[in-house]
Protein backbone atom coordinates (compact mmCIF):
# COMPACT_ATOMS: atom_id res chain seq x y z
CA UNK A 1 0.00 0.00 0.00
CA UNK A 2 1.30 3.33 -0.91
CA UNK A 3 2.54 5.56 2.25
CA UNK A 4 0.28 8.83 1.65
CA UNK A 5 3.12 10.92 3.32
CA UNK A 6 5.74 9.95 0.89
CA UNK A 7 4.38 8.58 -2.54
CA UNK A 8 3.40 11.36 -4.88
CA UNK A 9 0.83 8.82 -6.83
CA UNK A 10 -0.81 8.62 -3.32
CA UNK A 11 -2.25 12.27 -3.50
CA UNK A 12 -3.66 14.87 -6.26
CA UNK A 13 -1.00 16.87 -7.59
CA UNK A 14 -0.49 20.70 -6.71
CA UNK A 15 -1.95 22.68 -8.47
CA UNK A 16 -1.21 26.32 -10.34
CA UNK A 17 -2.01 29.53 -8.15
CA UNK A 18 -3.39 28.63 -4.75
CA UNK A 19 -7.10 29.26 -4.74
CA UNK A 20 -6.98 30.54 -0.52
CA UNK A 21 -3.46 32.30 -0.80
CA UNK A 22 -4.47 32.92 3.33
CA UNK A 23 -4.46 29.32 3.94
CA UNK A 24 -1.97 28.00 1.73
CA UNK A 25 0.31 30.44 3.82
CA UNK A 26 -0.59 28.96 6.95
CA UNK A 27 0.40 25.46 5.73
CA UNK A 28 3.74 26.76 4.83
CA UNK A 29 4.07 28.74 8.11
CA UNK A 30 3.22 25.29 9.32
CA UNK A 31 5.23 23.32 7.85
CA UNK A 32 8.54 25.66 8.10
CA UNK A 33 8.32 25.03 12.10
CA UNK A 34 7.95 21.05 11.73
CA UNK A 35 10.52 20.52 9.34
CA UNK A 36 12.51 23.10 11.56
CA UNK A 37 11.92 20.79 14.91
CA UNK A 38 11.67 17.48 13.69
CA UNK A 39 13.38 17.32 9.58
CA UNK A 40 11.42 16.51 6.96
CA UNK A 41 11.56 12.52 7.58
CA UNK A 42 9.58 12.49 11.00
CA UNK A 43 7.59 15.76 9.98
CA UNK A 44 4.22 14.50 9.99
CA UNK A 45 1.35 16.14 7.00
CA UNK A 46 -1.04 15.16 9.46
CA UNK A 47 0.71 17.40 12.38
CA UNK A 48 1.02 20.31 10.22
CA UNK A 49 -2.56 20.12 8.39
CA UNK A 50 -3.43 20.54 12.22
CA UNK A 51 -1.54 23.29 13.34
CA UNK A 52 -2.62 24.86 9.87
CA UNK A 53 -6.24 24.60 10.49
CA UNK A 54 -6.71 22.56 7.42
CA UNK A 55 -7.44 18.80 6.25
CA UNK A 56 -4.66 16.64 5.49
CA UNK A 57 -6.04 16.25 2.12
CA UNK A 58 -6.14 20.10 1.26
CA UNK A 59 -2.40 20.00 2.27
CA UNK A 60 -2.22 16.91 -0.42
CA UNK A 61 -4.60 19.12 -3.11
CA UNK A 62 -1.58 21.88 -2.92
CA UNK A 63 1.46 20.46 -2.93
CA UNK A 64 1.34 16.44 -3.85
CA UNK A 65 3.21 15.09 -1.02
CA UNK A 66 5.37 15.72 1.53
CA UNK A 67 8.04 16.34 -0.73
CA UNK A 68 6.33 18.65 -2.64
CA UNK A 69 5.35 20.58 0.44
CA UNK A 70 8.77 20.45 1.99
CA UNK A 71 9.94 22.17 -2.11
CA UNK A 72 7.75 24.89 -1.78
CA UNK A 73 8.76 25.79 1.80
CA UNK A 74 12.34 25.88 0.18
CA UNK A 75 11.67 27.89 -2.73
CA UNK A 76 9.08 30.60 -0.48
CA UNK A 77 12.16 30.90 1.72
CA UNK A 78 14.80 31.39 -1.16
CA UNK A 79 12.47 34.47 -2.94
CA UNK A 80 12.50 36.19 -0.35
CA UNK A 81 16.30 36.90 -1.12
CA UNK A 82 16.03 38.39 -4.45
CA UNK A 83 12.14 39.39 -4.73
CA UNK A 84 12.19 40.53 -0.59
CA UNK A 85 14.96 43.59 -0.82
CA UNK A 86 12.98 47.06 -0.75
CA UNK A 87 12.15 48.17 -3.86
CA UNK A 88 12.91 47.79 -7.41
CA UNK A 89 16.06 49.82 -7.86
CA UNK A 90 17.52 48.32 -5.34
CA UNK A 91 18.45 45.85 -8.53
CA UNK A 92 19.13 47.93 -10.63
CA UNK A 93 21.72 46.88 -13.16
CA UNK A 94 23.14 51.05 -13.15
CA UNK A 95 23.84 50.44 -9.22
CA UNK A 96 25.31 46.93 -8.62
CA UNK A 97 26.95 47.92 -5.35
CA UNK A 98 23.30 48.86 -4.00
CA UNK A 99 21.65 45.86 -5.34
CA UNK A 100 24.75 43.38 -4.09
CA UNK A 101 24.66 44.62 -0.77
CA UNK A 102 20.57 44.41 -0.52
CA UNK A 103 20.79 41.04 -2.05
CA UNK A 104 23.58 39.83 0.08
CA UNK A 105 21.56 41.33 3.18
CA UNK A 106 19.00 38.94 2.63
CA UNK A 107 20.98 35.97 2.23
CA UNK A 108 22.47 36.83 4.91
CA UNK A 109 19.15 36.95 7.00
CA UNK A 110 18.08 33.56 5.20
CA UNK A 111 21.42 32.16 6.24
CA UNK A 112 21.19 32.64 9.74
CA UNK A 113 17.83 31.66 10.17
CA UNK A 114 17.17 28.69 12.93
CA UNK A 115 14.21 27.31 10.45
CA UNK A 116 17.31 27.11 7.20
CA UNK A 117 20.20 26.01 9.53
CA UNK A 118 17.65 23.27 10.64
CA UNK A 119 17.06 21.68 7.13
CA UNK A 120 20.73 22.20 6.66
CA UNK A 121 21.24 19.75 9.47
CA UNK A 122 18.27 17.13 9.07
CA UNK A 123 19.16 17.13 4.92
CA UNK A 124 23.03 16.15 5.79
CA UNK A 125 21.91 13.21 7.62
CA UNK A 126 19.26 12.34 4.99
CA UNK A 127 22.04 12.65 2.61
CA UNK A 128 22.11 9.12 0.40
CA UNK A 129 18.79 8.17 2.38
CA UNK A 130 16.58 10.62 0.46
CA UNK A 131 18.04 11.58 -2.59
CA UNK A 132 14.81 13.18 -4.32
CA UNK A 133 14.45 15.29 -0.63
CA UNK A 134 18.14 16.72 -1.20
CA UNK A 135 17.28 17.38 -4.84
CA UNK A 136 15.00 19.53 -4.12
CA UNK A 137 16.60 21.75 -1.65
CA UNK A 138 19.50 21.97 -4.11
CA UNK A 139 17.04 23.20 -6.98
CA UNK A 140 14.68 25.34 -4.89
CA UNK A 141 17.43 26.51 -3.01
CA UNK A 142 21.32 27.17 -3.75
CA UNK A 143 20.46 26.61 -7.84
CA UNK A 144 17.21 28.76 -7.85
CA UNK A 145 19.09 31.43 -6.20
CA UNK A 146 22.56 31.65 -7.75
CA UNK A 147 20.52 31.20 -10.96
CA UNK A 148 18.51 34.15 -10.35
CA UNK A 149 21.51 36.60 -8.81
CA UNK A 150 23.43 35.50 -12.15
CA UNK A 151 20.33 37.10 -13.90
CA UNK A 152 20.62 40.41 -12.33
CA UNK A 153 24.53 40.24 -13.34
CA UNK A 154 23.62 39.63 -16.55
CA UNK A 155 22.00 42.42 -16.53
CA UNK A 156 24.63 44.71 -14.74
CA UNK A 157 27.20 43.27 -17.27
CA UNK A 158 24.83 44.55 -20.48
CA UNK A 159 24.59 48.20 -18.41
CA UNK A 160 28.52 48.51 -18.44
CA UNK A 161 28.41 48.17 -14.95
CA UNK A 162 30.38 45.66 -14.19
CA UNK A 163 32.13 43.06 -16.74
CA UNK A 164 31.01 39.67 -15.69
CA UNK A 165 32.12 36.65 -18.07
CA UNK A 166 30.47 33.86 -16.07
CA UNK A 167 27.96 35.29 -14.89
CA UNK A 168 27.06 31.63 -12.77
CA UNK A 169 29.78 31.08 -11.37
CA UNK A 170 30.30 35.30 -9.85
CA UNK A 171 26.85 34.51 -8.59
CA UNK A 172 28.18 31.37 -6.68
CA UNK A 173 31.48 33.45 -5.43
CA UNK A 174 29.52 35.88 -4.46
CA UNK A 175 26.90 33.94 -2.07
CA UNK A 176 29.89 31.44 -0.48
CA UNK A 177 31.52 34.59 0.97
CA UNK A 178 28.64 34.39 3.59
CA UNK A 179 29.22 31.02 3.93
CA UNK A 180 32.13 30.49 5.86
CA UNK A 181 32.89 30.89 9.65
CA UNK A 182 29.50 31.99 10.44
CA UNK A 183 27.96 29.55 9.09
CA UNK A 184 29.47 26.71 10.26
CA UNK A 185 29.07 28.17 13.67
CA UNK A 186 25.53 28.09 12.88
CA UNK A 187 25.29 24.73 11.73
CA UNK A 188 27.11 23.76 14.64
CA UNK A 189 24.79 25.43 16.98
CA UNK A 190 27.89 27.35 18.28
CA UNK A 191 27.83 31.36 19.26
CA UNK A 192 26.51 33.44 16.45
CA UNK A 193 28.06 36.43 14.34
CA UNK A 194 26.62 39.21 16.22
CA UNK A 195 25.15 42.43 13.84
CA UNK A 196 28.21 43.92 13.81
CA UNK A 197 30.27 40.86 12.62
CA UNK A 198 27.37 40.00 9.38
CA UNK A 199 27.50 44.15 8.44
CA UNK A 200 31.12 43.74 8.29
CA UNK A 201 30.80 40.59 6.48
CA UNK A 202 28.39 42.11 4.46
CA UNK A 203 30.39 45.36 3.16
CA UNK A 204 34.15 43.11 2.98
CA UNK A 205 31.88 40.60 0.54
CA UNK A 206 30.75 43.43 -1.71
CA UNK A 207 34.00 45.72 -1.84
CA UNK A 208 35.85 42.08 -2.50
CA UNK A 209 33.40 41.56 -5.65
CA UNK A 210 33.24 44.90 -6.76
CA UNK A 211 37.13 45.04 -6.79
CA UNK A 212 37.28 41.71 -9.06
CA UNK A 213 33.96 42.64 -11.57
CA UNK A 214 33.55 46.38 -11.55
CA UNK A 215 34.52 47.79 -14.99
CA UNK A 216 37.86 49.31 -15.36
CA UNK A 217 38.63 46.95 -12.61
Amino acid sequence: MPNNETDPEAAPKPRGRPRDPERYRRILEAARRHFYAHGLERASVDAIAAEAGVSKMTVYSHFGSKEGLFEAEVRDRTERVVGGVAGAEALDPQQPKKALLAIGEQFLVLAREDEALGQFRSLYGAAGVQPEACRAFYRQGADRLIGDVAAYLRRADAAGTLKVRHPRQAADLFLAMFLGDGHIRGLLMLEMPDAAENKALLREAVRVFMAGYATGS
